[in-house]
């Protein structure tokens, strides 16, 4: 049972069974490029608004996320947050901060092997009307205190968001 109040380290290892009987090993690392080395996963930001409030959306059957999504074409990490934070919160990126990667690697199941990286951003956005086009039905923006525990992570996965989360309200507080 993991700690609820346990903040991943750099390179320490979750084990779990994913929705599809898949065991898996999460890890959270440090910011540095090159990133831990597996497929691009994509990008995925906790969104601070100017007044200092986190964005969340969300779609159909799904809780509130921070928007994320995996690259198209060639796009580097920081063009894939671009567009992902436009498409599913109707926002701009302003500025960002890389704080991490997490990694994730199957070690046993049908996709054995397989291993992929997401890098995890904090942002700073400029709310857009909100007009959806994309895959999310909702945009909520709310207190950071409020953020974390509305956002559907899966207890698998608490303690890399609670580093990622910590270290981005830490960069927000020195922005």
């Amino acid at each position: 049972m993991i700690d609820p109040d346990h903040v991943a380290q750099e390179g320490e290892e979750f084990r779990f069974r994913d929705g599809r009987g898949q065991e898996m090993a999460v890890s959270w690392h440090p910011p540095e490029l090159p990133a831990p080395r597996g497929r691009p996963h994509g990008s995925a930001g906790i969104c601070f608004t100017h007044e200092g409030k986190v964005v969340l959306v969300t779609w159909p059957g799904v809780s509130w996320e921070f928007p994320a999504g995996r690259p198209e074409g060639d796009e580097d990490w920081r063009a894939t947050l671009d567009r992902e934070v436009m498409e599913e919160a109707c926002a701009v990126v302003e500025d960002a901060t890389l704080l991490g990667f997490i990694k994730g690697v199957c070690v046993k199941g049908p996709q054995e092997g397989r291993v992929l990286v997401r890098s995890l951003w904090r942002a700073e956005v400029s709310l857009k009307p909100w007009e959806p086009r994309h895959e999310t039905t909702g945009r909520m923006v709310v207190r950071p205190d409020e953020a974390l525990e509305m956002v559907g992570f899966g207890r698998d996965y608490r303690p890399i968001y609670q580093r990622w989360f910590r270290d981005a309200l830490a960069a927000q507080e020195g922005a």
